[in-house]
């Protein structure tokens, strides 16, 4: 439950939150999810982090980042790196676990509470760091996929866990929109998936997401 008064901040984890999303079968409308967190409380800063292949082929996901840009988000991205492994697979690697962590930590001190949208287990040490300094976290994630889509031990660390299955009529697309025919210029971008996202994503045995690498 919210407190009166208190500070807010969100950190979205964008792949992990998009494959979370995807796996409760909705698509996320950015600006409804920004207004859900506003009547809550005092949200002073909303982030959106995510990785990016700077090439032809996934420019696509821009008109996403722009529009979150101009419409209350802080994004954090940086280039994700594609390489070839040992069985000739192309994959894309692009962790921005460090990248959050340390937005996190500057802003801790601003804020009376942090709502991080991400089931990465690795993100437990970072949800301790801020506890200790006084700031109450909730986790945004999902216990209604089989397997889990957060690591149990991020889900325990957190002061409150909210299964997102029960933000879905608040945030999530209508669906009556994606019989708009219009060019996508013409369209609100209320979500798109890089192609890089859209390719099968390996899960620890916990469930959560591991979006360092992807395959074709």
């Amino acid at each position: 439950m919210p407190i009166a008064g208190e500070k807010t901040a969100i950190f979205i984890d964008g792949s992990n939150f998009h494959m979370t999303a995807k796996s409760l079968g909705f698509d996320i409308d950015y600006r409804r999810l920004l207004r859900e967190f506003q009547s809550r409380g005092n949200l002073v800063r909303a982030f959106y982090c995510t990785a990016v292949v700077e090439d032809q082929e996934y420019t696509a996901v821009r008109p996403l980042l722009d529009w979150l840009e101009y419409n209350g988000y802080t994004v954090l991205t940086k280039a994700a790196r594609e390489f070839v492994d040992q069985t000739g697979r192309r994959k894309v690697k692009g962790n921005m676990d460090v990248e959050l962590a340390v937005k996190a930590m500057e802003i801790a001190s601003k804020v009376d509470h942090i709502v991080l949208f991400s089931g990465d287990g690795d993100f437990r040490t970072l949800v301790e760091a801020v506890q200790r300094m006084g700031v109450r976290v909730t986790v945004a994630s999902t216990v209604s996929t089989q397997p889990p889509m957060v690591a149990d031990e991020l889900r325990r660390q957190a002061d409150v866990f909210l299964d997102i299955a029960e933000l879905k009529s608040k945030i999530g697309r209508d669906p009556g929109e994606r019989s708009d025919r219009r060019p996508r210029e013409a369209r609100e971008p209320h979500q798109h998936t890089p192609q890089f996202l859209q390719r099968t994503v390996a899960r620890s045995p916990t469930g959560a997401v591991d979006d360092e690498a992807g395959e074709d």
